[in-house]
């Protein structure tokens, strides 16, 4: 039996829809009856028989941080893909993502470990890749470095990864992916959706900085690719295409038929938003829009290559201008 943790989320939520259409034994964990509507939203976008393929799926209620909660999780499960974590660029999150991203995987492992699990696939991030050397592309050799310079999410999903290498120096075998920007339909005003959902509203700013992006389904056919294949304890940078923000907003707008953002933000004006907002948060309470470590990350270069996954698995990815399209198509519905 397989389990996925963070079957609720983007990356989880599709691909429990790809390992149901295999009638694989499927369970999965979730924490709110609120939160699997969303799967029932994105498996829409792939059928419209969601009940039917719903049911596969051995629902668990629990949470990765609660040790107690987890026993019983594990029963009769073989495979694992540990995709649950918490995503924040607000500085007041950084205990809590300690919590779940670094202390909850350390649980995870645990229970894989004691429970004989054959294989553990872990959904990391390009941001616990480092940086570049050289201006050369980042690959999966360069080493993450502890500097000012990281975000609080950064520390966090670097601080995972070392739990799994840890479970794999105690005989888990282990396989982790480093997904770029994840562009994928579902969950409209959260992380990387919340893109195409600001376009369609008119957002009027764009950066020039770059990074990796790849559609969620190359993400979860190359986790389903590596677990069956004899590969372990290694790491895959998935990116498609090294992308500017200007770009990918422009071609969302495009796809949307919207106006393209027409205000070039430069680092001055991002670094008096992030402030403005920031005074705006202590005021109101609510969540920060723009935060100084995401308004510095919008107008960085960073470039990083896939070559490892494309050659060891023959793998193809999908060209970002026709994800955007698909996107945006299920975006009107």
């Amino acid at each position: 039996m397989i389990l996925v943790t963070g079957g609720t989320g983007l990356v989880g939520s599709h691909l429990l829809w790809y390992l149901a259409q295999k009638d694989s034994a499927i369970k999965a964990i979730y924490r709110t009856d609120e939160k699997r509507e969303y799967v029932k939203k994105i498996f829409s976008y792939y059928t419209e028989d969601v009940d039917a393929i719903f049911s596969r799926i051995e629902w668990v209620l629990s949470d990765i941080t609660d040790v107690f909660s987890l026993e019983s999780v594990f029963k009769n499960v073989t495979e694992v893909y540990h995709c649950a974590a918490l995503v924040s660029f607000n500085p007041k999150d950084y205990r809590k993502m300690r919590q779940v991203n670094i202390d909850g995987t350390a649980n995870i492992v645990n229970f894989s470990i004691e429970n004989n699990i054959k294989k553990f696939c872990f959904v990391s991030s390009i941001a616990a890749v480092g940086d570049s050397i050289n201006n050369k592309s980042i690959t999966e050799e360069n080493e993450w470095s502890d500097n000012s310079d990281n975000n609080d999410y950064s520390i966090t999903k670097y601080g995972a990864e070392m739990e799994v290498w840890r479970g794999s120096q105690e005989g888990l075998n282990v396989v982790i992916v480093n997904p770029g920007v994840i562009l994928g339909s579902g969950f409209w005003n959260e992380g990387s959706s919340k893109l195409f959902t600001q376009v369609n509203n008119g957002f009027k700013f764009y950066t020039e900085g770059v990074t990796g992006f790849v559609h969620v389904q190359d993400v979860v056919k190359a986790m389903v690719s590596l677990m069956k294949s004899t590969i372990k304890n290694e790491r895959f940078i998935l990116v498609s295409e090294n992308k500017s923000f200007k770009d990918i907003l422009f071609t969302i707008a495009d796809n949307l038929n919207k106006k393209r953002p027409s205000i070039k933000a430069s680092k001055l004006l991002t670094s008096i938003i992030w402030r403005i907002d920031w005074f705006l948060t202590k005021l109101t309470g609510k969540k920060p829009l723009l935060t100084k470590n995401s308004a510095k990350s919008s107008h960085n270069k960073s470039y990083y290559s896939s070559e490892k996954i494309e050659r060891d698995l023959n793998f193809k990815f999908t060209p970002i201008n026709k994800v955007i399209m698909d996107v945006s198509k299920n975006l009107t519905l």
